[in-house]
């Protein structure tokens, strides 16, 4: 809400800040019910419209800038509680602009202000500007610059700044990872390899910890089109263990029902020798019963592919481990259980990927390294409560299983450069589905961000990067690594 007389430059700070969309102005509205926005006799009309606009944009809990004067409490009170129903903040934005600059730009104006309205105006902002900060605001702020975020990282930043107030987040090492999800690089199969090279090294480079493939034969509908160019996963990492030399490599994750688990066990174990103990063991249920029927393979009911899971985080240690085990699980038998070379610490550690509160929580809790979740700091700091619930059921400490998170994001030097590439890469037609799959930011945005999921309990930020083949996004988002270094 703006709270200010005429001329103190309400209307002019909301469309240099906000997108014309989202500010509902009384004077525009007086001059679509009436002859123009001068139009006073229209004023009863323009505002029962305005509460109606206002109203329906809450119910949606999109971002609404009121621009009114602001000066009448009962308006201002009757907002507020529209915001409240829906949990949407409220921010009170004070134009206490001098009096004598208002009645120079009035003067200047085309239609002008009475000067005894102005005056008027101008004593009655003094009275309600005290009132503000005892009216429940979230916010009271005076004229500043401001910049629309993504609430993903507003919410964020909260949960950041929260935690911060307790105890220092800076102790704490936050490891970042980049997820290879697309392969849509410029000029196509002939220069793919040459491109995964450079991107590799340009990862590490720009300080990630990590670097993960999806094991998908096929791209999945998020992404792109059936026929889309998608590596074989296993083959990938091959790959890039030769490109890389510091980064940890694995699939996130291994479908269960795309190969015999022992065949897994072997393929890892080779990953790791082959780049000097950098393998990490994604494993998940599978959901993509397309790719299934395509490939000619059987997609089991939830209830099997959870056995096979289970019997898979059981096996897999015994095949990088000494001797050859027999192992006979619920679905799964490998007479003998032997992966050599072993893995050269020995073992691999595990990640189980999916948030299911009651069976793949408890099974990461149980058997694995890591888990993998997704999500916005709300449900992720849900899923950790639930994880550690699990591991003091099973008197694991919870410090044992890494909790990783997973996104898709976009990141931008400055608020410019933003602008331009969320235009750029917005599908026509579908704006609202790719916003609410891509978080779009700053590097200063992002680095909110990560510190927030760090204060709910996320150790591992893992990237899907918008535009890595054609942009500098790597090199953007080594910013973000390095300010949370810092």
């Amino acid at each position: 809400m703006l709270v200010g007389p005429s001329a103190s430059g309400k209307s002019v700070w909301a469309s240099e800040h906000f997108a014309p969309d989202q500010v509902v102005s009384s004077d525009r509205l007086r001059a679509l019910v009436g002859e123009s926005e001068h139009d006073l006799a229209a004023s009863a009309d323009a505002f029962d419209l305005l509460d109606r606009i206002v109203a329906a944009r809450m119910g949606r809990r999109l971002t609404t800038v009121v621009d009114t004067l602001g000066l009448e409490p009962d308006r201002r009170r009757h907002w507020m509680s529209l915001a409240h129903r829906r949990r949407v903040p409220t921010v009170a934005v004070v134009f206490d602009t001098p009096a004598a600059e208002c009645r120079r730009r009035n003067a200047a104006r085309d239609h002008r202000v009475p000067a005894g309205v102005l005056a008027h105006q101008q004593r009655n902002f003094a009275e309600q500007r005290a009132l503000l900060e005892d009216e429940g605001y979230d916010e009271v702020l005076p004229i500043q610059a401001v910049r629309m975020v993504p609430a993903a990282v507003a919410a964020a930043a909260r949960a950041a700044e929260a935690v911060a107030a307790k105890a220092d987040l800076g102790g704490r090492r936050l490891r970042f990872g980049l997820h290879l999800s697309s392969w849509d690089a410029p000029g196509g199969a002939p220069e793919l390899r040459d491109r995964v090279r450079d991107v590799a090294g340009r990862a590490e480079a720009a300080g990630f910890d990590s670097i993960w493939v999806m094991d998908h034969m096929r791209q999945i509908p998020q992404n792109g089109r059936a026929w889309d160019d998608m590596l074989e996963s296993t083959t990938t990492l091959g790959y890039l263990a030769g490109a890389t030399s510091r980064t940890t490599l694995g699939a996130l994750v291994n479908c269960v029902t795309y190969r015999n688990i022992a065949h897994l066990g072997k393929i890892v174990s080779t990953l790791d020798v082959l780049s000097s103990g950098r393998a990490w063991c994604g494993l998940g249920l599978g959901w993509y019963a397309d790719e299934h029927h395509a490939y000619g393979w059987r997609f089991p009911s939830v209830a099997e592919r959870y056995t096979m899971l289970e019997d898979a985080l059981r096996v897999l240690p015994l095949m990088w481990g000494k001797g050859s085990p027999s192992f006979s699980g619920s679905v799964t038998s490998v007479p003998e259980a032997m992966a050599y070379p072993r893995p050269l610490a020995g073992r691999v550690p595990m990640l189980v990927g999916g948030s299911g509160e009651r069976r793949t929580l408890r099974l990461a809790a149980q058997y694995a390294d890591a888990c993998n979740l997704f999500g916005d700091v709300e449900t992720v700091r849900h899923k950790v409560e639930v994880l550690r619930r699990h591991c003091a059921d099973l008197e694991r400490d919870p410090a044992d299983v890494e909790v990783t998170h997973l996104g898709t994001v976009l990141v931008a030097g400055d608020a410019t450069e933003l602008s331009s590439e969320v235009e750029r890469r917005q599908p026509p037609r579908q704006h609202a589905q790719w916003s609410r799959r891509v978080t779009a930011g700053t590097v200063d945005d992002h680095v909110l961000r990560a510190r927030g999921l760090q204060a709910v309990g996320v150790e591992h930020v893992i990237v899907s990067l918008v535009g890595i083949w054609d942009s500098p996004a790597i090199e953007r988002f080594g910013d973000v690594i390095d300010a949370c270094r810092r």
